[in-house]
C-alpha cells in the first residue's frame, strides 16, 4: 500500500512540474499562480497544496528531483566532474532556469540553488582551511561568485554552450589558485 501511494505521489507531483515547465514556455513566472497550474494538468488546488508550499517549492522539486537525486546515485572521479554534469543540465534546461533564475527573494529557486552549493563546498572548504575562524566567509564568498557566475551565464542571451563554461570556470579557478601558490612561495623564500 505504501508503495502505492508514493507512485500516486510522484505522478501528482510529476504532473505539476510538466504543467508549470508548459506554463513557463510561454508566460513568466510571476505571471503563472497555482491555479493555472492546476488548470494545466487538471487537478484541484488541494492537490497542489498537499505536495507543495507554493510554487516556489514547485520549482525546487524539480531541481531536487531532476538533478540533485541523480548526482547522489552518481560517482564523481573529481569536483570538476560535478561541475561539468552540473553545467550540462542547466543548459540543457537553460529555458526553464533563466525564468526561475531571474527571481529573487524567500523560497526562490535562487536561494534554494545557493544552499545547495553551500553544503557542496562547506566540506571541501572545511578541508583546506581547517582550523580558521573565516571558514564562513570563505564558504559564503565561493557560493556567491559561483551562483551568480552560473545565474549570469545562462541569463546571457548568447550562452554559451556548458562545456565552454564549465572549461572557463575551471581555467579561472586553478589560474587564480596556482598564482596565489606561486604568490605565497616567492613571499616564503
Amino acid at each position: 500500500m505504501e508503495v502505492s501511494f508514493l507512485a500516486d505521489s510522484n505522478i501528482t507531483k510529476r504532473a505539476l512540474s510538466a504543467a508549470l515547465k508548459e506554463l513557463m514556455e510561454s508566460c513568466a513566472f510571476s505571471k503563472i499562480s497555482v491555479a493555472d497550474i492546476c488548470e494545466r494538468c487538471d487537478m484541484h488546488r488541494k492537490s497542489f497544496y498537499y505536495h507543495f508550499r507554493d510554487k516556489y517549492d514547485l520549482v525546487n522539486w524539480i531541481y531536487y528531483t531532476e538533478f540533485v537525486t541523480r548526482i547522489q546515485q552518481k560517482e564523481y572521479r573529481a569536483g570538476w566532474d560535478l561541475l561539468e554534469y552540473l553545467c550540462d543540465y542547466f543548459y540543457e534546461n537553460r529555458a526553464f532556469y533563466r525564468k526561475t533564475l531571474g527571481i529573487e527573494g524567500q523560497n526562490s529557486f535562487s536561494e534554494y540553488f545557493r544552499d545547495i552549493v553551500v553544503s557542496i563546498i562547506s566540506e571541501d572548504l572545511e578541508e583546506i582551511f581547517k582550523e580558521d575562524d573565516a571558514q564562513n566567509f570563505y564558504v559564503d564568498f565561493y557560493a556567491d561568485a559561483f551562483v551568480c557566475a552560473i545565474k549570469r551565464w545562462l541569463l546571457d542571451k548568447n550562452c554559451i554552450p556548458s562545456a565552454q563554461f564549465s572549461h572557463l570556470l575551471k581555467k579561472c579557478l586553478l589560474g587564480a589558485s596556482d598564482k596565489i601558490v606561486r604568490d605565497f612561495s616567492e613571499e616564503m623564500n
